[in-house]
């Protein structure tokens, strides 16, 4: 969920209604999702670099907001999948602890971390500098916004004046990007664009589909994975732009993001990393050094 924007009460109240994410007492383990890379062993130097108080837990307790395929979503039992997933069960697994998801709304995960009901956000989350002020962040892949529109309809994302484009409510591309460039319309005296808002991705995707919309912005994995999906009714709409890092968010200084590191460091080197993303075809935005707070830092 690139740079998603928190919500007021009222709004997130609304937002947790209508996505169903309201399943936070019951854990899903490791054992409950399978991964690409098979069994992955722990590591015993970032295994060393734990607070002692997770390690003491046995639990890497991991929040998620899993509608946002196919970095995360719902199998049909209702568990939480995907690629990102899948990478926060292998972290969990490198550090020798289960991992153990908490389904959330999105806007919930950072406060509930930072009031230490969850060890880990591993959501899609954007690294940017507002947000390193509150968590800190583990950079583990870098994503950009991606349109796309239906076969044979050629979108400019830097034309869209007038156009219908649909977004899932909350994200970037709904907050950021789209207001932005319908502004830029209206300075050029040229109609704005008709943004419309949808509660999933996979909605925002089925209306471009139908020709409710032109086209639809989401992050560059999201629709690439969405394109795939679709059978040949979607293409690519431009390149891909505003390219930056995901991050798995953890609390400020408190001891577990070397650790978080040092686990994804060792999946880069042992090649883990790279069969959880070949296998979701997302591996053009991975990474080969593992960072952290990488807006702040570079």
């Amino acid at each position: 969920m690139r740079a998603r924007s928190t919500l007021p009460a009222l709004a997130a109240v609304a937002a947790l209604l209508l996505t169903g994410c309201v399943n936070n007492s019951t854990p899903v383990t490791a054992g409950n999702t399978d991964t690409a890379a098979g069994t992955v062993a722990m590591d015993a130097a970032a295994e060393a670099l734990l607070p002692d108080a997770i390690r003491a837990s046995g639990t890497l307790v991991i929040g998620t907001s899993p509608n946002y395929s196919p970095n995360e979503f719902k199998d049909d039992s209702g568990n939480p999948i995907g690629w990102g997933v899948e990478l926060g069960s292998a972290v969990a697994a490198k550090l020798g602890l289960s991992a153990g998801y908490k389904v959330a709304n999105f806007d919930t995960i950072i406060p509930s971390i930072i009031g230490g009901k969850m060890d880990l956000g591993n959501s899609s989350f954007t690294d940017n500098l507002k947000r390193e002020e509150q968590v800190d962040f583990v950079n583990y892949y870098t994503a950009g916004i991606q349109w796309a529109s239906a076969a044979g309809t050629t979108v400019d994302p830097d034309d869209a004046c007038g156009l219908r484009i649909a977004v899932q409510t909350t994200t970037y591309e709904d907050t950021d990007e789209i207001p932005a460039k319908s502004d830029a319309c209206v300075a050029a005296g040229k109609p704005p664009i008709d943004k419309l808002k949808f509660d999933t991705q996979d909605s925002a995707t089925n209306a471009t589909v139908l020709g409710q919309a032109d086209a639809f912005s989401a992050d560059s994995p999201v629709t690439l994975y969405a394109i795939s999906k679709t059978k040949g009714k979607l293409q690519t709409a431009g390149t891909s732009f505003e390219v930056a890092p995901y991050g798995m968010a953890v609390a400020k200084d408190s001891g577990l993001a070397p650790a978080v590191q040092a686990a994804l460091q060792s999946m880069v080197d042992d090649g883990s990393y790279a069969k959880i993303l070949d296998k979701w075809g997302v591996a053009a935005g991975g990474l080969t050094t593992i960072t952290i707070n990488a807006a702040a830092n570079g």
